[in-house]
């Protein structure tokens, strides 16, 4: 994930805004480590989430209501599956489907085939996973940068509840402050 200093996770709507050259090789490295990479639907739409450039990565949509475009090149390759409610309708894109109305993630994760799940966001997935106490490590860059505006912050919704992580890593390039947070 990246923020700006003063925390807003979005430019006009998307990350890319707030990225760099070097944000973006840490987010390829972190998907190259993965088992799979686990996004919001709305994160899909906004950044138009395509084929993944990482050979046999799979990326699984989160969505509560099964509101995807089905003929998106991420679905149409066969790297994209949704991770859903039993009761979303089916558009014959394979599904790990757990919860009614409201997507249980320990459930589906519960059921997915992957030691390294690497959750891109966005803000309302991050919340969800903070809510249902779902996160074991943070790779957080700080963006050299003042937004403003009243755009999310890296965990829109989630329960006020203090989680203490232990910082492992710290680096700095061209301004942006790349973090590693582990659970305590």
């Amino acid at each position: 994930m990246v923020t700006s200093i003063d925390g807003a996770a979005t430019l006009d709507g998307q990350s890319g805004g707030l990225s760099s050259p070097a944000d973006h090789g840490v987010l390829m490295a972190l998907r190259q480590a993965a088992d799979m990479v686990m996004v919001g639907a709305g994160t899909v739409r906004a950044e138009s989430y395509g084929v993944p450039s990482t050979p046999g990565l799979r990326i699984g949509v989160v969505t509560s209501t099964g509101a995807v475009d089905a003929t998106r090149p991420l679905f149409t390759s066969g790297a994209g599956f949704l991770i859903t409610t039993e009761d979303a309708p089916d558009h014959g894109i394979p599904a790990v489907r757990s919860g009614r109305g409201r997507v249980d993630l320990a459930g589906a994760l519960a059921r997915l085939d992957a030691e390294f799940v690497h959750a891109e966001g966005g803000p309302t997935l991050n919340a969800a996973l903070l809510d249902a106490d779902l996160v074991d490590e943070v790779n957080l860059t700080i963006s050299p940068a003042m937004v403003g505006g009243s755009g999310p912050r890296f965990a829109k919704g989630a329960a006020e509840r203090m989680r203490r992580l232990h910082l492992a890593h710290v680096c700095e390039h061209d301004g942006f402050v790349f973090l590693r947070y582990v659970r305590a």
